[in-house]
């Protein structure tokens, strides 16, 4: 199969400005405008990664109405194995008699992207093979549903959107909890001043990643390991990366630098992600990073060019997010929404005031947006806002220092080296 991808020479050459300078994305198509979904009932859909998470999402779409999987694939013969049964299981209960083997499998994610009956692709793979397959799947016209943080790192972001933005594809990021109600209702009463001005975010999450030292393991023979790794550099299997099957838990890759980003990227895409949205940053962000050292910041600190401070911190009302404003505060996580005066709770929102965009269904709005070939709720370009957040955090822990960040122009200011750590070096032969 011959190489499709796309040099980064070849992206820039055709950009324009989007976002007011914030990006920089092709001017083959105006942002507004989306390829066109192929006339069809169903919307056909092929899972590239089939771990725990991608089997739970692969569940959840075969239980949206008017899909259709025809395709998995996985690098773990076991994993793709079982996600091939799954979705034939499922669509054996259809029939009134037989079985059903209608959904296909595949090692390689590229031959799933050449079928050109398969509309949509939904990506769960580690963190470091985002990128490469979304740009291939944008390339090859499929539209998208990746799992978040986004990218492994700012630069490849920024490549991600110019290749959905250049093919005009419909893209979810799949940090879920901007189809929570309680986080958009928590944003919508900072958006709309319930709280007065806002003065701090605390938003609750872990660290940053680690170097790899997993000692060697012998290599199970269902597992392509080379494959596995792809763009990230070579180093021996373990098994805490890419657990068996029968082993219930997530895997451990995100803890180490190769493959994600620590604590920082895992549970930071949803909370950083929920403080962006309530500040109205979700094309923009802040303008200093500071770690913590000896010149006053205990924490991570950022400062948005608006004087509003945002923290990696702890709090005592629970895992989450925590605004504080001069006239109260909310604190929002995944069990509950709570503020202070208590009252704030029982508000509802006039027609005149901000209401924000609103999904009960992180799945179902990604395919409304491929049927109406709109933006979903939580689009690349504010994926990659978030994202971006996550790696200037660990990039301010790695040099141990502060960092000034120009939002508009997505760059360092005056700091080589920060802008070193911007990108990564993939593994030949795969390239960007």
């Amino acid at each position: 199969m011959s190489d499709s991808r796309l040099s980064r020479r070849e992206f820039l050459s055709h950009t324009l400005t989007l976002f007011g300078g914030s990006l920089t994305v092709p001017a083959l198509l105006p942002d507004s405008i989306f390829g066109a979904l192929a006339p069809s009932d169903q919307i056909t859909m092929g899972f590239i990664g089939t771990g725990k998470q991608g089997t739970y999402l692969l569940r959840a779409f075969l239980n949206e109405p008017g899909t259709r999987v025809l395709a998995v694939c996985d690098v773990d013969r076991l994993k793709r194995e079982r996600a091939q049964r799954v979705a034939n299981e499922y669509y054996a209960q259809e029939q009134t008699a037989g079985s059903y083997q209608g959904c296909d499998m595949y090692l390689d994610y590229r031959e799933l992207l050449d079928r050109d009956d398969i509309d949509s692709v939904v990506i769960a793979t580690p963190d470091h093979w985002h990128a490469l397959m979304v740009v291939d799947s944008a390339r090859s016209g499929k539209d998208i549903y990746c799992e978040k943080p986004l990218s492994q790192t700012i630069d490849e972001g920024k490549s991600m959107v110019h290749a959905v933005r250049r093919y005009g594809r419909v893209f979810q990021t799949g940090s879920m909890q901007r189809s929570y109600q309680q986080f958009r209702f928590a944003c919508e009463l900072v958006r709309n001043g319930y709280i007065g001005d806002i003065r701090h975010v605390t938003v609750d999450v872990g660290g940053p990643p680690e170097l790899c030292t997993l000692p060697p393991e012998p290599l199970p023979e269902y597992l392509d390991w080379d494959r596995w790794l792809g763009p990230a550099l070579r180093r021996p299997y373990n098994s805490e990366l890419s657990p068996h099957i029968s082993n219930d838990i997530f895997p451990h890759w995100r803890s180490y630098r190769a493959f994600g980003g620590g604590g920082m990227t895992d549970w930071g895409a949803h909370h950083f992600d929920i403080a962006q949205w309530a500040l109205g940053m979700d094309q923009s962000g802040p303008v200093e990073i500071h770690p913590p050292d000896e010149r006053g910041y205990e924490v991570l600190t950022y400062r948005y060019a608006n004087g509003i401070t945002m923290s990696r911190n702890t709090f005592e009302e629970g895992h989450g997010v925590l605004f504080e404003g001069t006239d109260g505060k909310i604190v929002v996580n995944r069990s509950y929404i709570q503020t202070w005066p208590e009252s704030l709770a029982e508000v509802t929102l006039a027609p005149d005031e901000v209401h924000l965009y609103k999904s009960n269904n992180h799945y179902a709005d990604f395919l409304q947006a491929v049927r109406s070939r709109s933006k979903p709720i939580c689009d690349i370009a504010v994926g990659y806002r978030t994202v971006s957040v996550c790696h200037l955090g660990n990039i301010a822990y790695e040099l141990k220092r502060p960092l000034h960040w120009d939002p508009a122009q997505a760059n360092c200011v005056n700091d080589p080296d920060a802008a070193r750590l911007l990108g990564r070096a993939y593994r030949k032969p795969w390239r960007l």
